[in-house]
């Protein structure tokens, strides 16, 4: 339960209403935007929340508990504000959200009435829809560690301790081909072997797609032609020439790990567990390798 503060009680008791809801949108470059429902702008809290975007938001549930809290917001689209390459190009994603109530008679005068993360982003037209998820959402994601077979670690981290700056794991590629794909012909990467940066990522350096970053379903050799199959194409037209620096992909298995990396002794999983197929089995006397020793041998 929230405690209004003794200006804004009166002025809900007066029985005029005169607050509005304004939204704060913090993206993980750094870029602060302020929205409201209101026709004016208003200034709140250090930041002028801009009425320009045509906001409305859907009815707005809040729970005890831990459940989550969802609500959406709709606007539209335009260059001073929320843009249609921004969204493509994922800034938006996963951007931190607080949702103020704001005395627009008054603009000093207002309350935080939730804070979480931008969800899905539905584009349809010239217009957005974005969904609001509470803080309690965070609930839902993995926090820690879990026994898995394969490595929990990402290439390149402080657990993994491999360093992704050595030529050996890193490429500038030369795009060959144009246009809207999720596959891309390039030069300068005859130096490695096929395969060898399936599962990696690759960052446009120039080009409509500088600063984006994409991860790497594939690394294919055709006739000497190097493929690199993106698991999402880009979502800007790529031009002849546009370059991308490219690392290595691991498969996070620990015979890749000790193989393609020599790093097994910083393996991160634990291939060794049994499987379903193990634990459900029941023993037959006489059967081969049945002796009530450790299945994997000695």
């Amino acid at each position: 339960m929230k405690t209004l503060p003794p200006a804004m009680t009166a002025a809900l008791a007066s029985g005029i209403t005169t607050f509005v809801y304004c939204w704060r949108i913090t993206r993980h470059d750094g870029a602060v935007l302020g929205f409201t429902e209101h026709d004016r702008d208003l200034t709140y809290a250090g930041t002028t929340f801009s009425a320009s975007s045509g906001f409305t938001a859907s009815q707005i549930e809040q729970s005890l508990g831990l459940s989550v809290d969802n609500m959406d917001a709709q606007g539209a689209l335009s260059s001073a504000a929320i843009t249609d390459a921004d969204i493509l190009a994922g800034r938006y994603d996963d951007a931190a959200v607080e949702l103020f109530w704001v005395d627009w008679s008054d603009p000093s005068q207002g309350i935080t009435v939730a804070a979480g993360n931008l969800g899905e982003i539905k584009r349809q037209g010239v217009a957005f829809s974005a969904e609001f998820r509470s803080i309690a959402n965070r609930l839902n994601q993995k926090i820690g560690q879990t026994y898995e077979r394969t490595c929990s670690a990402t290439l390149g981290d402080s657990r993994c301790a491999i360093d992704l700056t050595a030529a050996a794991y890193r490429g500038t590629a030369i795009a060959q081909t144009a246009g809207l794909t999720a596959q891309i012909v390039v030069g300068g990467l005859s130096g490695y072997g096929k395969d060898w940066f399936s599962g990696g990522t690759l960052a446009f350096t120039a080009g409509a797609n500088a600063g984006l970053t994409f991860e790497i379903k594939a690394h294919l050799r055709t006739a000497g032609a190097d493929i690199l199959e993106l698991w999402l194409p880009a979502p800007f037209a790529v031009a002849l020439g546009d370059t991308a620096t490219v690392t290595a992909g691991c498969r996070k298995t620990f015979a890749v790990c000790r193989s393609k990396f020599d790093n097994h002794v910083n393996f991160r999983g634990f291939p060794l567990i049994p499987g379903t197929d193990v634990v459900t089995r029941y023993g037959v006397q006489g059967a081969l390798g049945e002796s009530g020793g450790s299945i994997y041998g000695t």
